[in-house]
């Protein structure tokens, strides 16, 4: 029980908080794995198309039915086109260029992009302290890119191609975050529209994947197999399933510190596994990037779009 004058410790929050930061934080590594002898427009439409049965398969356990109008299509598609087409191609071709966790700490900025959207098409202007944080956070981000200048064996064009190919991952996350705090895509089954908008985003894949890297190809190597059942089984379908009930019950801006936490993770995962080499630069703009990204949530007192770190 919770002391008096606190408030009381709600599980069905705290836990799959813990759940989908934790899976999410982990994804960035798992994606790096994914590239190689697949394509990476190839591993996405296999993430997705699997993801969509899967997620089907969790709306009808759930009770939800799979038909929608004309309007939930609409919905589907449009996150389907940005969420799971969009941002999660960029986002596993920029891993060709940078290290996963640099491509997570950019992504830690999504709020950034999601205030402007949501400011532009929902009316909610962001405050001063917001702004503040903001250009401390990108600040941050710069001198990240900077240290990777300095240390990367790759040549700068690749570097710049790789954050070139994170924003547009970003920009499209958060157009998905801004459209679905709409009416439209809210007024449907969250199950049944996320399997719809998977199994849309993975036709759309597929049809990338054909014209860009041509006949599919597949590796049998048991770690890519695990990695893609991961990313689409925990990653896709748990972690959405999980995100968006919190963010409906505690709003967007207290679950975003998701978005957060992820970097922090995942930069240690980086260090771990890439053997990612921290210098002061690259410490001080990490530093600068979450505690931008800290003062500009400390801003919040109305609801912007929910700053899902679901790039991963």
């Amino acid at each position: 029980m919770s002391a008096p004058g606190e408030h009381p410790i709600d599980r069905s929050v705290v836990i799959p908080f813990i759940v989908f930061t934790l899976v999410w934080s982990s994804t960035w590594i798992v994606i790096r794995d994914q590239l190689g002898v697949v394509a990476p427009q190839w591993s996405v439409a296999y993430r997705f198309g699997i993801a969509a049965v899967a997620m089907a398969a969790v709306a009808r356990w759930n009770g939800d039915s799979l038909r929608l109008d004309r309007g939930g299509l609409k919905a589907a598609a449009v996150l389907g086109f940005t969420q799971f087409c969009m941002n999660f191609n960029s986002v596993y071709m920029a891993e060709r260029f940078i290290t996963s966790g640099i491509v997570a700490t950019v992504f830690a900025i999504l709020l950034i992009p999601n205030s402007l959207l949501a400011w532009a098409f929902l009316k909610q202007k962001p405050g001063a302290r917001f702004m503040a944080g903001a250009a401390v956070a990108v600040a941050g981000v710069a001198l990240l890119f900077l240290h990777e200048l300095q240390v990367s064996p790759e040549s700068p064009d690749r570097i710049l191609i790789g954050l070139g190919f994170t924003l547009l991952g970003l920009l499209g996350a958060s157009m998905a975050n801004v459209y679905q705090a709409g009416e439209e895509a809210r007024r449907h089954p969250l199950f049944s529209l996320l399997a719809w908008a998977m199994a849309i985003g993975a036709m759309l894949d597929v049809g990338i994947a054909s014209i860009v890297a041509g006949p599919p190809t597949f590796d049998p190597r048991p770690g890519y197999v695990l990695g893609l059942l991961y990313l689409a089984l925990a990653a896709s379908v748990l972690c959405f399933s999980l995100y968006f009930p919190v963010v409906r019950k505690i709003g967007p801006g207290r679950a975003a510190y998701s978005s957060v936490m992820v970097p922090i993770i995942a930069m240690a995962l980086s260090t771990l596994f890439e053997g990612y080499r921290w210098s002061l630069l690259a410490g001080c703009g990490a530093a600068l990037a979450v505690g931008g990204m800290l003062l500009a949530l400390a801003w919040r007192r109305r609801p912007l779009p929910a700053a899902a770190p679901d790039a991963g």
